[in-house]
């Protein structure tokens, strides 16, 4: 008996997706379509990726937008490439001027959180190294459909909803731009209303037709700048001209028969990493899903609290990637796990959320994508009459001089948006992500032991109900997790909550590639409106 079957009997809430020329997943039907189409026009797996991301910030600004971050991992040629398109903190920004504001820790919203957006020039790079066609015409549908308009879906309305009511809050005149952008009738666009984004429209093709330069450096950069300057924000347009994102080699840690691959800090999937490499520590699970949840949890937990002490730009990093994932000291971590559920500390290895994307063409290549504004629509700031709605990274830095990830400028903080790829003997299997904040280092050990140790198929791994560990003995769980798993876990000391919201735990995405025939198997994600469309 499989662990499937212990675990949850419910019925699958979507069908596996199969196709054999190519396929694209993601949170959004059009935005899928979008790099679908780009597939049909003779354009490799990178362009699709670009075109959905495109279009992403289009028909999901709740989650992404053009001041987005991004981060990918490309299977392209037989070869892993990664690249980081997180931004720096300001030159100008500080701790002391940070605090001379107000301000005793990072806020949230207003334009002090902002820092370089990174996905213009992370579409630029993809395209400029790996893409086939030129790069306007990958932008075209995501212009299309500001233009044309596009009827607001159930999940991304009930995010704008909350986002709406979450910005009213302030009565800051920085955050009017948004209202008159994103609620110019006086309310979220409701399910099924149409909206057109012609602002948006327009920056996308300025991006277009100067590959991405007009963000950096022309037009739009001038616009960013004089904002920021007006609302008291830090960012300069010297800061945007500054910036070039990094390719960087993926690392890795073996398990089950696989490795599993992220982007290197200053991303937190070494966390994921770390998580996956105690439980192949702990040797195959048994047959009790009891046993087999708590060892998971333990593992993440631990995991993460390393995480959140050392992760932050790799220059200011205490402990080296191999010293975390060294597999001695994972050995150790894992070690700590017993019947009792543990409050987490983090170890000492120097001794020894988001909108996701998957690719495929028929070449067996392969891209595993994902950009974010961080919190919902982000810092709040939308550049007027421009469409950019900027993220909120700096959020994340802390204001404490003594914490790996204080605030500094030209800083890179720490980064939860983190895609996943997995290969065997050397070969593709296939990218997976799921987005969400805190939750997504443990979506991906979710999904991927899901896939590898339950044996599940890419939809029914993102189908199974979801925990998500929060601080201390804390585990929250989905409505439908099951109640005697529930109870035996809380026998065994973990403090067990269930929420109503599936949303906050995070959407996923998988595309897996059978090296035998090229079949392409794709799941998406049940708690969003997206689609796994096959070419």
């Amino acid at each position: 008996m499989q662990h499937d079957a212990l675990y949850y009997s419910g019925p699958s809430r979507r069908m596996v997706t199969f196709g054999s020329r190519g396929m694209v997943a993601t949170s959004q039907a059009l935005a899928a379509q979008a790099g679908r189409d780009i597939l049909g026009q003779g354009g490799n797996a990178v362009d699709a990726a670009i075109a959905t991301a495109a279009a992403l910030t289009v028909t999901e600004p709740t989650s992404n937008g053009l001041g987005s971050d991004a981060f990918a991992i490309v299977w392209i040629d037989g070869k892993l490439h990664g690249l980081n398109a997180s931004g720096p903190a300001p030159q100008s920004i500080s701790i002391d001027g940070v605090r001379a504001l107000g301000h005793e820790r990072m806020p949230v919203h207003g334009p002090l959180p902002v820092t370089v957006p990174g996905a213009p020039a992370a579409w630029a790079s993809l395209s400029k190294r790996f893409g086939k066609l030129p790069f306007p015409e990958l932008l075209a549908p995501a212009i299309e459909i500001a233009e044309r308009g596009f009827p607001v879906s159930p999940v991304v309305h009930q995010m704008w909803a909350e986002a709406f009511e979450d910005y009213r809050a302030h009565d800051d005149t920085a955050f009017a731009p948004w209202f008159d952008t994103f609620a110019p009738n006086g309310h979220a666009p409701r399910p099924g209303e149409m909206w057109q984004a012609p602002d948006h429209a327009a920056s996308l093709r300025a991006i277009a037709d100067s590959n991405a330069r007009a963000f950096y450096e022309g037009e739009l950069a001038d616009k960013i700048d004089a904002f920021f300057r007006e609302h008291g924000g830090f960012l300069r347009k010297e800061d945007l001209a500054a910036y070039e994102p990094q390719w960087v080699d993926p690392i890795a840690t073996r398990y089950r028969d696989h490795d599993i691959w992220e982007i290197p800090p200053n991303g937190c999937g070494m966390i994921a990493l770390q998580a996956l490499g105690m439980l192949e520590a702990l040797g195959e699970e048994g047959r009790d899903p009891v046993e087999t949840l708590h060892r998971r949890i333990e593992a993440t937990k631990l995991a993460y609290v390393d995480g959140l002490r050392y992760i932050t730009d790799p220059g200011e990093m205490g402990p080296s990637v191999e010293q975390m994932l060294s597999p001695d000291y994972l050995a150790r971590r894992a070690g700590l796990i017993g019947e009792r559920a543990l409050d987490p500390e983090p170890g000492n290895p120097i001794m020894g959320g988001t909108v996701y994307l998957a690719t495929a063409d028929g070449d067996g290549n392969m891209v595993s994508f994902i950009q974010s504004n961080f919190k919902g629509f982000g810092s709040g700031m939308v550049v007027p009459g421009t469409g950019i709605s900027m993220q909120n990274r700096g959020w994340s830095f802390s204001l404490d001089p003594e914490h790996a990830n204080y605030l500094a400028p030209g800083k890179h903080t720490y980064h939860t948006i983190i895609p996943g790829f997995i290969t065997r003997n050397g070969q593709a299997v296939g990218p997976f992500g799921v987005m969400g904040g805190f939750m997504q280092p443990q979506g991906h050990v979710q999904v991927v032991s899901a896939m590898l140790d339950d044996h599940l198929n890419p939809q029914a791994a993102l189908d199974l109900p979801r925990w998500k560990w929060t601080e201390g003995l804390t585990v929250e769980v989905e409505p439908d997790f099951p109640d005697h798993l529930a109870q035996a876990l809380m026998r065994r000391g973990h403090r067990i909550v269930k929420r109503a919201d599936s949303l906050s735990f995070g959407r996923g995405q998988v595309i897996l590639r059978d090296p035998n025939s090229g079949v392409l198997c794709g799941g998406t994600e049940p708690r969003t409106d997206g689609a796994a469309i096959p070419f």
